[in-house]
């Protein structure tokens, strides 16, 4: 489905035509069953009636299978952020002893999360560039149970080859795991090959700051498929054997969810709905502004990274794989941090903060915030330089933007 068909998609399934036509709030902790019968079918998963609120409420339910169709997939779990929906999606299918393979940037949360938590609890990750897929491919073993991916390098601004990384996942039968946050609607991870999508919805799906929130959505087990019948996933047997194509969000509800506690709440769910409504109108706009902003800095003589620049290494992956662009991010590199400081605190327009997606224009200085107290081996790994800024472009006028910071140098 092209992204322009979801302008009549979202609106029509989020909205409705009797009773209340904005998303409604279920706000309620416990749901009463009406009799025994159908508290045990509930339990067991034939009934689709509300359990607990923990895992799941009507709201969110609803977030979730918009969600699901955004990405094709057989059905989703919405979380409270975007690192409850990597984790939960990661600590559904892992153990102590196992292993990820990490392709890109990464975005620094992510990036700890792998390197320092899960390392706590003796699960070990190989970090590798979009483009070592020689080595990517050397370092899948039989203790590797994920192969973890960014749609675009957050803030490397890097693009993966995402046929090459699916054949390997598929050839060593390992599940691919795509992060897809800065590129909903504008790339199909599942089409691609991946297993499992995770989004932070608190981006640009939200779109204006307003909610925390998650969401993993997932692919179907077909009768066919063969990844997740072996030994490498022996816990998913039963899991299959019951839920059939649903498996996966069987595991990722009843191995994480439901122990880990990472809900989405009703109220930031609703939020999120109402910011997918406009979401393929603001991926245009966004798009367009994104790329006359770098292209006018650049000539300007700014040291930009997009890969919209026709320089960038991955210009044509740019042009070919991603309907609607890379999002709203480029970066910035002013060669030092008391330049880049400068430059910050003289343009007008951009909201210096973390968040990116926003409605407005961000922006912020890389290795004071975020990376800070990342190793020096590590920033350089993650292409975090002293002078770095990277931006979120919002909804303003992009010539207003392009004279900011032009002005600001």
């Amino acid at each position: 489905m092209s992204y322009k068909e979801y302008f009549t998609k979202l609106v029509q399934d989020i909205g409705s035509k009797e009773g209340a036509v904005s998303p409604t709030i279920t706000n309620s902790a416990s749901f009463g069953y009406g009799d025994s019968k159908t508290g045990e079918a509930i339990f067991a998963g034939k009934a689709k009636k509300p359990l607990y609120a923990r895992v799941g409420n009507p709201t969110s339910a609803k977030l979730e299978s918009v969600m699901a169709s955004i990405d094709g997939g057989v059905g989703a779990i919405a979380t409270s952020t975007g690192m409850g929906a990597i984790t939960l999606a990661c600590m559904s299918l892992l153990e102590s002893g196992d292993e990820i393979v990490s392709i890109g940037g990464l975005f620094g949360g992510t990036y700890s999360f792998f390197n320092e938590t899960l390392s706590r609890f003796g699960i070990k990750t190989r970090f590798f560039d979009v483009d070592e897929l020689e080595a990517i491919e050397a370092a899948v073993n039989d203790k590797t149970k994920i192969i973890f991916l960014e749609s675009v390098g957050n803030p490397n601004m890097r693009l993966p080859d995402f046929e090459a990384v699916a054949d390997i996942a598929t050839k060593h039968g390992v599940a691919l795991m795509v992060d897809n946050t800065v590129t909903p609607l504008s790339l199909k991870p599942l089409e691609k090959g991946a297993d499992i999508v995770v989004y932070s919805t608190t981006k640009i799906i939200t779109g204006n700051a307003s909610a925390l929130g998650g969401c993993v959505v997932y692919r179907g087990i077909q009768e066919e498929d063969e990844k997740f019948r072996t030994s490498r996933y022996a816990f998913m047997s039963k899991f299959i054997e019951k839920m059939g194509a649903n498996a996966l969000v069987a595991v990722g509800k009843k191995r994480a969810l439901r122990d880990f506690g990472m809900s989405a709440s009703a109220y930031n769910s609703q939020l999120t709905l109402l910011g997918l409504e406009t979401l393929p109108l603001r991926l245009e706009r966004v798009k367009e502004s994104v790329e006359k902003v770098v292209a006018a800095l650049y000539e300007a003589g700014m040291d930009v990274n997009h890969p919209s620049l026709p320089h960038h290494p991955h210009y044509k992956r740019y042009l070919e794989s991603f309907e609607v662009g890379t999002g709203t991010l480029f970066t910035i590199d002013m060669g030092d941090k008391e330049k880049a400081f400068a430059f910050l605190d003289r343009v007008k327009l951009p909201v210096i903060t973390a968040n990116i997606g926003d409605s407005r224009t961000l922006a912020l200085h890389m290795a004071s915030t975020i990376y800070s107290d990342f190793s020096k081996e590590e920033k350089e790994f993650l292409g975090i330089t002293d002078g770095l800024i990277r931006v979120s472009v919002g909804l303003e006028n992009p010539e207003d933007i392009i004279d900011d910071f032009l002005g600001a140098r």
